[in-house]
């Protein structure tokens, strides 16, 4: 089980000539903004209580109350293979939707441990099956872990889901949960279901929070990479309103921050961090272009105020997508999954 104590990181400025990494300070915490004294159905801890109102089903706490059944996990065809592991074809099914995606199995008879990735934004018009995460995919499997792929609904050649962007993306949590279930029901032999843990990126990393907050016993341990906002907000801000007919909608349906708070509290995991339970680990860099820094270092705060295990890297000149400092990110990446899953 997770250990019980807080370990906090407090960063001290190292130059690492060979990797182009710097590790900075931690910033001072600061008071969390109004919104997590919300809406009675958005305080912190409180998903599966009694809100005074009906959560909306695109919530957190309707996520959180939902019984996910994921299941029928398969191998098909062997898309290629090395010394180290066989990289297959591969679908389960979440709910009514098949989804597909690539596992990589180790060499050896196993169980393995297991991870879940979970793949950033990519324009469904070229996503390719097993797209996302293809070093990050490669390295994990070399060292010694299953590592499940799901391409998520309306990718590759998982089913068509009409209504998927118009739900926040909830969906795309819904198929992580289910692909986490589908490990545990599979009965392969190769698998061990009680040692999972999960990898995000961006988009994914957003997701990874979603699963931390809603389902916080699902997985052993999880690993961020420049994950989206842990206030909705800021996403729908920056990226959903730029997009009219997707926005225009939601907004029709659920009202703006301003005039629905409690349904922006509800979809917003900073709201919901007193039930994390797993170890956290966060990696962004300073160049990043695509997700503020400063996101992730308020996502960090949050946790310590809750109390939860986590730690935060922040990588100096470091882009969106990890260059210089990859290695050493992946390096600290299998050491975490190394103590937090494969160890326990």
């Amino acid at each position: 089980m997770i250990a019980s104590f807080k370990r906090v990181i407090i960063f001290i400025t190292l130059v690492f000539v060979a990797s182009g990494c710097v590790q900075v300070p931690r910033r001072a915490s600061t008071s969390l903004p109004s919104e997590k004294a919300a809406s009675p159905s958005a305080q912190a801890g409180d998903l599966a209580g009694e809100p005074q109102v009906e959560p909306d089903s695109i919530s957190l706490p309707a996520l959180a109350e939902k019984e996910l059944d994921g299941n029928s996990l398969t191998l098909g065809k062997v898309l290629a293979g090395n010394s180290a592991y066989t990289r297959y074809y591969s679908t389960y099914n979440s709910g009514r939707f098949k989804i597909s995606g690539i596992m990589n199995v180790p060499t050896g008879k196993g169980p393995f441990p297991v991870l879940i990735l979970n793949h950033g934004h990519i324009d469904t018009a070229v996503y390719t099956n097993g797209r996302g995460l293809k070093r990050e995919q490669d390295y994990l499997a070399r060292r010694g872990y299953v590592v499940l792929h799901p391409d998520y609904r309306n990718h590759a050649d998982s089913d068509k889901d009409p209504d998927d962007e118009y739900s926040l993306r909830f969906s795309y949590t819904e198929d992580v949960i289910n692909a986490v279930l589908a490990v545990k029901n599979s009965g392969f032999s190769f698998v061990d279901p009680e040692r999972i843990g999960m990898l995000g990126h961006s988009m994914g990393g957003g997701i990874a929070q979603n699963v931390m907050v809603a389902k916080p016993d699902l997985v052993k341990a999880f690993v961020l990479f420049a994950p989206v906002s842990s206030q909705y907000r800021d996403n729908f801000e920056k990226w959903v309103q730029r997009r009219a007919e997707i926005a225009d909608v939601i907004i029709r349906e659920h009202g703006t921050p301003e005039s629905n708070p409690s349904f922006w509290d509800n979809v917003s995991p900073i709201n919901f961090l007193d039930r994390v339970v797993a170890p956290v680990q966060i990696h962004h860099g300073t160049a990043d272009q695509s997700v503020p820094l400063a996101w992730s270092q308020k996502l960090d705060d949050a946790l310590e105020r809750t109390g939860a295990e986590h730690q935060l890297y922040v990588y100096d000149g470091e882009p969106h997508e990890f260059i210089n400092a990859w290695p050493l990110v992946m390096q600290r990446t299998v050491d975490f999954f190394d103590t937090q899953v494969k160890a326990q």
